[in-house]
């Protein structure tokens, strides 16, 4: 059954991992006096008073897609909870996985420079965020079980 809380939780954590588009993870002011923002999608620059992208991340974006489908699938795996539970961990490992990538690219293009807090954008708490709502279905989705045990040795 689709009206669970769970889905609610997977939904939301589709949309943190699709909002990765939309927010940078890093935003750094170069030697120059250029500022460059880092999203998954490319490396932004801001030349001459217009946002101009300088770099495109088409792998990243990729594995973003893919990503932020997976939660979206495991909504309509309902009927199996055993199997939605397996692929909730996969996921959380999938992310954690993708987090590493995205600080290796970062890495990559600024290179070892010294960020503070200001450096970072909204975009570096959203695969925490999907995670913990991913946690939150797992809540979801063992009570369920719970429930269904129960009723099952009620017969």
């Amino acid at each position: 059954m689709l009206q669970r809380v769970q889905t609610i939780w997977l939904f939301f954590a589709t949309l943190a991992i699709f909002c990765l588009f939309l927010f940078p993870y890093l935003q750094v002011l170069s030697a120059n006096g250029t500022a460059k923002a880092l999203k998954v999608s490319g490396v932004y620059e801001n030349i001459n008073g217009e946002i101009v992208q300088t770099q495109m991340f088409v792998p990243i974006m990729i594995a973003t897609v893919i990503l932020g489908l997976i939660p979206l699938v495991i909504i309509f795996f309902y009927k199996d909870r055993k199997k939605q539970i397996n692929i909730c961990y996969l996921c959380i490992l999938a992310i954690l996985g993708y987090s590493f990538w995205l600080v290796q690219i970062a890495k990559q293009v600024f290179g070892d420079i010294t960020l503070q807090l200001g450096n970072y954008g909204i975009g570096v708490i959203l695969p925490s965020l999907a995670i913990l709502f991913i946690i939150l279905a797992l809540k979801g989705i063992r009570n369920d079980e719970k429930l269904i045990k129960s009723a099952d040795r009620l017969r």
